[in-house]
């Protein structure tokens, strides 16, 4: 990876950069298939690729290849590409070599040494936690393990090598006798610690639980959102709103607030790229500034947009470290880490005199990223009475804004979950507006 990076670097400032980056990535993963109860497929997969930007007078080029015998060509089209753009009078430069963190529990040597024969018997044991409650047949599912590794170097001495690990498993059910009623659970993780038995169990029997639901009336209410809900609801509206490019560019309802109580006083959320066995946990982001942990909301107020180091320079500060890559084929962007929400717990269902629970919602990605209202559609939720899930719930609309849910949070459960790189808890919203 060096060679091929420094050999990039070389050329492209030989060719006239004035600043270029390299960015190589290798992933090596394996995974198989459920559908019908059965192992569709399985298959190990290898890729690796390079993309590379060029700076010129504040133009930048980019070019990717997944061939590395193409290294000079690329570097040959992003410097040329450079060339011809407009100058970007609000480039300021790449990130520089600084100190870099140690982080925790993101390679497990026992995922980067598992077969694809070892992966296709953890699938089957999650299709046997899923057949374990009667009743019930896996319509879909997956299972997966993933080693990757990369390489960020530019001209300003970056030189940054990180390498990890991930597991993940799903699995989709439905009943087989009676009511109609489908249901899924998944994990991800770093290490090879996630219980696929259990993700089928659960998933089957929640699907068991949902049989035979009622209708309800129009109402507002208490509503336990279930990490899986909430993570899907705030995804989609509540970290465009954090994003420095949409508030550069006026696409965030939080312009102008900064330092403004914007949630609930016991409501902390915070990005960390620095979480022990986070899911977005390393050493720096993908364009090289050293991970930290930047406070969003502290005690219900509203701290700081997420900058990757263009947005930064935009504004005259300094990148929080959420330059992200969708692969090597992309230039950075601004994108969260680990998105912490923490609120003090307690056995919230059992806090809770009336109300409804939400395992998950369908259709959070029609939402108003922008103003952060949304409508969508619950899956497997239970009325509540005295403490206690009561009845599922046939057919439910749960509309709101994410804005006010914020300040409308009650409790919180115990049950933190890693929802992708949304860690989460479920959470109780006083006085929603449900409908039946």
């Amino acid at each position: 990876m060096f060679e091929h990076a420094q050999k990039a670097i070389e050329l492209a400032e030989k060719l006239g950069a004035d600043e270029a980056e390299v960015y190589i990535s290798y992933n090596h993963s394996i995974s198989a298939d459920i559908r019908k109860n059965t192992i569709e497929s399985a298959k190990e997969n290898v890729s690796q690729g390079i993309g590379i930007r060029s700076i010129i007078n504040g133009a930048v080029g980019f070019a990717s290849t997944n061939n590395v015998s193409r290294i000079e060509d690329i570097v040959n089209i992003s410097v040329s590409s450079a060339k011809v753009r407009e100058s970007d009078p609000e480039w300021t430069s790449l990130p520089s070599n600084a100190k870099y963190p140690a982080v925790s529990g993101t390679y497990d040597k026992k995922i980067s040494e598992i077969g694809l024969d070892d992966c296709i018997g953890l699938t089957g044991k999650m299709i046997e936690g899923a057949l374990s409650v009667p009743d019930v047949n896996t319509t879909s599912g997956s299972f997966s393990t993933s080693y990757n590794k990369h390489l960020i170097m530019n001209t300003n001495g970056v030189e940054i090598v990180d390498e990890g690990t991930g597991v993940s498993g799903f699995v989709d059910v439905i009943t087989t006798k009676g009511d109609l009623s489908t249901a899924y659970d998944f994990e991800v993780s770093r290490s090879l610690d996630i219980d696929v038995f259990g993700i089928g169990a659960s998933a089957s029997s929640l699907a068991i639980r949902s049989q035979n639901g009622i209708s309800i009336e129009p109402k507002k209410t208490n509503v336990i959102l279930h990490p899986f809900a909430f993570s899907d609801i705030f995804e989609n509206t509540f970290e465009p709103s954090i994003d420095a490019d949409n508030m550069q560019k006026e696409r965030s309802s939080l312009i102008g607030k900064k330092g403004e109580t914007i949630a609930t006083s016991d409501l902390n959320i915070i990005d960390d790229g620095l979480l022990e066995g986070g899911i977005e946990t390393s050493i720096s982001d993908e364009e090289g500034t050293p991970s930290q942990r930047t406070p969003i909301i502290e005690n219900g107020i509203f701290k700081s947009f997420l900058y990757d180091n263009y947005t930064a320079g935009k504004d005259n500060t300094s990148s929080t470290g959420n330059g992200m890559r969708h692969s090597y084929v992309s230039s950075p962007s601004v994108g969260p880490r680990n998105l912490i929400v923490e609120y003090p717990s307690s056995d919230v269902i059992a806090d809770t005199d009336e109300g409804v629970f939400i395992n998950t919602v369908i259709g959070a990605h029609t939402a108003n990223a922008i103003s952060g209202d949304f409508s969508v559609e619950a899956r497997n939720a239970f009325t509540i009475k005295d403490g206690q899930l009561d009845k599922p719930i046939k057919s439910l609309m749960l509309s709101g804004n994410i804005f006010e849910m914020l300040n409308k949070i009650t409790g919180a459960g115990s049950d933190v979950r890693k929802v992708g790189g949304t860690v989460v808890p479920s959470l109780r919203i006083a006085g929603m507006s449900i409908v039946g």
